[in-house]
Order: structure tokens, then sequence, then C-alpha cells
């Protein structure tokens, strides 16, 4: 409650007295009462501190005022993004779950402090998918932030349905999926931070950069391959990744491969083979026949993950604009070199080093049968998989046989070693 006490001369009487208003301020209103009192010779003084006072206060009420409509404003506009971009639809499906590990809902403000209100310094990357930032948790967990470019109002529950599958994936060799925040304009997802990179940065090495390994290439192909598959047959609900491609494969610390970028991916239900959709994913990657009919199946992952296997054993890019490369597309010349048996021709320098030629061809086949242009006659992605941890079985059994026999000989020379002195002793003596 304030007061102010405005003086106003009048005359009554042949006397000067001083009508004084009393201004009472409340939360119910503002009522005003006339008072009067003896004149001094402080009147105007006190008069003009009491004006003051009072507009101080109004200033301070009028100022609080407008913060808790501002508050109320942003509160109002937050509840609508949430609402808009799905929220309450994925808390439902969320808690149907019962007590499966869940996506947290992370709030704009918590993701703001994380990555330090979006700082240049903690920007990964960008690509179709959106803006990757880098972000701290309050118990330091080190997370990816991505900020996903905008998506029509008609794919919110598709969008949504994908953010309870992740949610649910536990798989060694795919991103794990934290959260979400769905109080902004466009929805920002929070995945496990990779450490080391893309797969294609370290397989497009160039200036003479050491490049992945033989053995670090083959055991990469078979966790993505594993990785897929367990997508395909092994997930709640079937899940078509829709862009594998070296880029969408991060590395961890120990270099073991963790497939990366759902932002294109769909459920697809058990009763169906295919999805209908408008032709997405990358140039160089997408399935011709998806590309033609415009209906995506499991089989249009194996296409873009046989690319994938072409890249590994060769170390170039699908689509090259380079100049030495005068545009060349890499599958139309490995078929071709495939065809005429000299895909040796094709490989990279430390493959065509380390890789023994078995393993070559067996790769090699295995990518010609998933590059197929009748999706029915390649593999899924289980029957690959299978194969490539096969091959991988037979690399490290002969690894183990190469290093028996290595310390077996070794052995032996030792023993030869330390046996001659003994046998011209015995030579000498007999004589």
């Amino acid at each position: 409650m304030w007061s102010i006490c405005i003086s106003q001369p009048t005359f009554s009487f042949h006397l000067e007295l001083q009508t004084c208003y009393l201004i009472i301020v409340t939360k119910k209103g503002i009522f005003i009462a006339s008072l009067f009192c003896h004149p001094n010779e402080k009147s105007w003084e006190f008069a003009g501190v009491g004006l003051g006072a009072g507009f101080l206060c109004l200033f301070l009420l009028g100022y609080k005022s407008y913060q808790y409509i501002q508050k109320k404003r942003k509160s109002i506009r937050k509840e609508n993004l949430f609402r808009q971009n799905g929220g309450y639809l994925l808390q439902e499906k969320l808690s149907s779950y019962g007590n499966g590990e869940m996506a947290k809902l992370f709030t704009a403000e918590e993701l703001q402090r994380s990555t330090d209100n979006y700082n240049r310094s903690r920007f990964l990357g960008q690509g179709g998918y959106g803006t990757v930032y880098k972000g701290m948790l309050p118990d330091g967990t080190i997370v990816a932030v991505k900020k996903s470019k905008e998506i029509e109002r008609n794919q919110i529950e598709t969008f949504v349905n994908e953010v309870v599958i992740l949610s649910q994936i536990n798989h060694r060799n795919i991103v794990k999926l934290f959260g979400c925040c769905l109080e902004t304009e466009t929805p920002l997802l929070v995945y496990e931070f990779i450490p080391n990179g893309t797969l294609s940065h370290h397989i497009h090495r160039r200036d003479n950069e050491p490049s992945l390994s033989w053995e670090s290439r083959l055991r990469i192909a078979c966790e993505v391959a594993g990785a897929v598959a367990y997508m395909h047959f092994a997930a709640s609900i079937p899940i078509f990744h829709r862009d594998i491609k070296p880029t969408n494969i991060l590395l961890d610390s120990n270099f073991s491969a963790k497939v990366s970028d759902f932002g294109t991916s769909r459920s697809v239900p058990h009763d169906k083979t295919h999805l209908t959709t408008a032709v997405g994913g990358t140039f160089g990657y997408i399935d011709p026949e998806y590309f033609q009919s415009s209906q995506f199946s499991d089989k249009s992952d194996v296409y873009s993950f046989g690319v994938v296997l072409v890249e590994l054993i060769s170390g170039r890019k699908p689509i090259s604009f380079l100049e030495e490369d005068e545009g060349q597309n890499l599958i139309a010349e490995f078929l071709s070199l495939m065809k005429e048996n000299k895909v040796y021709e094709i490989l990279d320098g430390r493959v065509a080093k380390e890789a023994r030629k078995d393993e070559i061809l067996a790769i090699a086949n295995l990518a010609m049968r998933c590059l197929r242009l009748n999706g029915k006659k390649r593999p899924t992605m289980k029957e690959v998989s299978l194969e490539l941890e096969a091959l991988r079985k037979v690399q490290s059994s002969l690894e183990i046989n190469h290093d028996h026999e290595y310390t077996t000989s070794d052995t032996v020379q030792e023993c030869t070693e330390e046996s001659m002195p003994l046998c011209l002793e015995l030579d000498s003596t007999s004589f």
C-alpha cells in the first residue's frame, strides 16, 4: 500500500488551510481521500517528495506487471509449440512403454545452457537434417544437439513415432538418442556425442594422412551391417534408415561404428514390405529402383550399403566432380572392372597392401550382389551381416594361426641355436 499527499490551498473563514489528497493504491483499486491540514513552511517540499515516491511506486508496479505479462506470454507460446510439435502425443506414447528407458523431454533453457546459447565454438556440422552443436548436460554427459529443419505439420506424428522407437533402441552400433525438446520452433534432438568424426573423413583422407587399416574397415563393415540388420529384423517395429552413407557412420573413441542421422528414417508396420514416399536420400547412394518407383524397401538400404562397401575398398567417393576424376561414377566403374576381373585397379593403396586376395574378392562379390538393379535379387541385411561376420572370423583365425606359426618358428630357431654348441661338444668327445 502506498500513499501520496497532494497539497492544494483553500480559503475558509479568512484562514489559509491545505487540502491534502491521500491516494491509496491496493490490489483492489485506487482510493482517494481528501483531508484538511494546517499549512507549514515545508508543505510544498513534502508534497514533492510524496509525488515522486508515488510515481516511483507506480513505475515499479507497471514494470512488475509488464514482466508478469511477458512471462505469461512466453509460457503460453512454449505450451503452444509443445502441442504443435506433438509433445502431448509423445508423452502419451512414452508412458505406454512402462518401465522401459524413455527419451527425456528437455526444456529450451536446458539446451541453451548446455550449448552456451548455441555458441559458434560449439558448432559441429551442418547437413540436410539441420545443424549440430556440442553440449554438456548438468551431470557432465557430453551430447550432440541437433537443431532440425522445419518439419511439416502432417509429419509430426511420424516424427513422434520415430523418437519413441529410437528411444527404445539399445544397440552398441547405433547412436543413442537421449531425448528431445519440443518447446522451440523446430524440434531439437539430443544424441550421445561421438568424438572421432565420420567414416567418410577417415577413408577419404588427402595429403598422405594415414587412413584406416584393412582390419578396421572390415570390422566397421560388420558393425554397420549388424546395426542395419537389427533395425530391419530385430527392432520392435522395423525401421528403414533411408540414408546409409559414410558421413552418417560415426566412429567412437575405439573407432567402433555408430550409425546415426535418422532424420529421414521411417518405421514400417510388420505387414508392409515397402514405403511409398517422395524420393529422398543422398545422390550416389540412392537405390535406382526406388528412384524410379518411389517405393522404398529394406533392399533399398542394402543398395546403399553396397555403395559403402565399394567406398571402403576403394577409398573413393561414389560421385566425384574433381578435375582429376573427370566426374566419374565409382559404381559404374566398379561393376565394369568386376566383369573384366580387374577389381584390383580400383583398390585403395592400404587395402591392396594389407588385404588378402580372397578377402578382396569376397567383399567385392558381396558388394556386387548388393548393387543389383533388381531389389528382389539382392541379399537381405541379415544375410549380408552373416557373410561379413564369417569373413571376419576367417581373418581372425588366420591371424591367430599366423602368429602361432611365427612363434613356433622362432622357438625352433632358438632351440636349434641353443643345441648347436651341445652337438659340437658331443661330436668332439666322440672322437
